[in-house]
């Protein structure tokens, strides 16, 4: 069975992908002249079986292409990517990844948290340097007593809001609405949450509904002695915004795992000392990404044998 490897997932799921199936990668084509890429998707016109990433996804113009295309199945819990009206108007199935990344995430949202306040990074630099030798390194920011705000409180949110706990921070959440079961109290504006909190963790969905969600407003709202920690979209914060409050320091700092044009990080964040990046690694470690290939499989076989899928988003 053909099956289109939009971009590349995860090399042993690339790998098992291969071992099973007729695949065919649009990398192959992607830098090629527009006759060669139409003669590539002709090539797929029985295809029924796509793979992608969350964050690339798959765009309605690349769907009408495959006139047979009846499962998206992409590696990551976002979905954000794919266009999913296209996808419903047509009846093609996608799937996604959920829990198994649920605990990795939250850990590493909890240490670019400290990274942040901490400045640990800069600390590594500080040594490396030599800047020691010189005299002790500048004081950072507690993370003791602090609040923390969590924009989204899905299975992420949740599991990052347990972390904090245990770091002894008082705990708010702003979503589409709230949740009874959750013991933390509801804000019900973005804003007035940003202006509650010390920290504003973003652990939303991407997507066109939270587009620019974290708006100058929001930030200007977080304040001069407030964090923002991203590890959702880029697409969810108003870059500039948070460049330009950043640049004068109506912002303390930022963790940033997400980025409006990835893999492109604007050259302004790269000289900041008071920002640490990161290249959306908070689900890669091998043990998730292995887990994530072994769902993504799993669905395409289910899609394959005709069982109902795993994960169906």
């Amino acid at each position: 069975m053909d099956l289109l490897l939009v971009v590349p997932v995860h090399q042993e799921t690339d790998d098992e992908l291969r071992a099973r199936y007729r695949v065919q990668a649009y990398a192959s084509v992607k830098d090629q002249s527009p006759q060669a890429q139409a003669d590539f998707f002709a090539s797929l016109s029985q295809c029924q079986i796509a793979v992608t990433t969350g964050s690339f996804g798959m765009k309605a113009a690349m769907m009408q292409q495959l006139p047979s295309l009846r499962l998206i199945a992409c590696f990551g819990v976002g979905v954000d990517g794919v266009d999913l009206n296209e996808a419903r108007s047509r009846s093609i199935a996608v799937t996604n990844t959920p829990d198994v990344l649920t605990e990795e995430v939250a850990d590493f949202a909890i240490a670019l948290l400290l990274a942040s306040l901490r400045q640990i990074p800069q600390a590594d630099r500080f040594v490396r340097g030599g800047d020691w030798l010189k005299g002790p390194m500048f004081l950072t920011h507690s993370l003791q007593k602090k609040r923390m705000g969590i924009v989204g409180m899905g299975r992420i949110g949740q599991a990052i809001a347990k972390r904090a706990q245990a770091f002894g921070l008082e705990i708010a959440y702003f979503g589409p609405r709230a949740k009874a079961s959750l013991p933390y109290p509801y804000i019900a504006s973005v804003t007035d949450l940003a202006r509650w909190c010390d920290c504003l963790m973003v652990a939303c969905p991407g997507g066109a509904q939270t587009a620019g969600l974290i708006s100058r407003e929001v930030l200007l709202a977080l304040g001069p002695d407030g964090f923002l920690v991203n590890i959702s979209r880029g697409s969810v914060v108003d870059q500039d915004a948070l460049i330009d409050l950043l640049q004068n320091r109506a912002l303390a700092g930022a963790g940033l795992d997400v980025f409006a044009n990835e893999p492109e990080v604007p050259q302004a964040l790269l000289q900041m000392p008071h920002v640490v990046l990161s290249p959306h690694v908070a689900s890669a470690s091998r043990q998730t990404r292995a887990a994530m290939g072994q769902l993504t499989l799993a669905n395409v076989a289910a899609f394959v044998a005709g069982r109902p899928l795993l994960t169906a988003v």
